[in-house]
């Protein structure tokens, strides 16, 4: 699985809000600062994201953007959909050749496997809230193993680098 520019830095500002007290916000200087993209990037990811309905703006000297709910209710899988470039729709589309559509359309043994990788990607996501990315990378890498039940990564990768 790839994840897109577009998909990392716009989960990285919704981490930003989210690990905001309640009742505060960043302005888009403030949010493309911390992130260390263009403030024009930042806007282009809060305006969708607030398009969305995750995020909310408000103007004056006090303006800015806060989450629109708390970051136990956002789940990963909301994000990426709304972040997501329609890769997997696209993906056929992709790989053509020199053809103007891909010789397999009809028949392919390979897109449902596209697919189905997609969905279980989309599953897992579903499971995990924004509110489960606040933290180290230790506790987070602990809590999302727990939630998967899958091994954990993050202790045998680093300690053998």
């Amino acid at each position: 699985m790839k994840v897109s520019s577009q998909e990392e830095y716009g989960l990285r500002c919704l981490v930003q809000l989210a690990r905001l007290p309640q009742g505060e916000s960043l302005t888009l200087s403030q949010m493309a600062e911390r992130e260390g993209i263009s403030t024009a990037n930042a806007g282009k990811l809060l305006w969708i994201l607030n398009k969305a309905g995750l995020v909310q703006s408000h103007r004056g000297t006090k303006g800015g953007y806060h989450l629109a709910r708390p970051a136990s209710e956002i789940r990963l899988s909301e994000v990426i959909k709304v972040l997501d470039e329609d890769a997997v729709q696209e993906h056929c589309k992709s790989y053509t050749g020199v053809m103007d559509v891909c010789i397999h359309t009809g028949d392919c043994g390979i897109r449902p496997v596209i697919l189905g990788l997609h969905e279980i990607v989309q599953n897992a996501l579903s499971e995990i809230t924004l509110a489960e990315l606040i933290g180290t990378e230790a506790n987070v890498d602990e809590t999302l193993h727990q939630i998967q039940g899958l091994q954990q990564h993050f202790g045998r990768t680093h300690k053998s680098a």
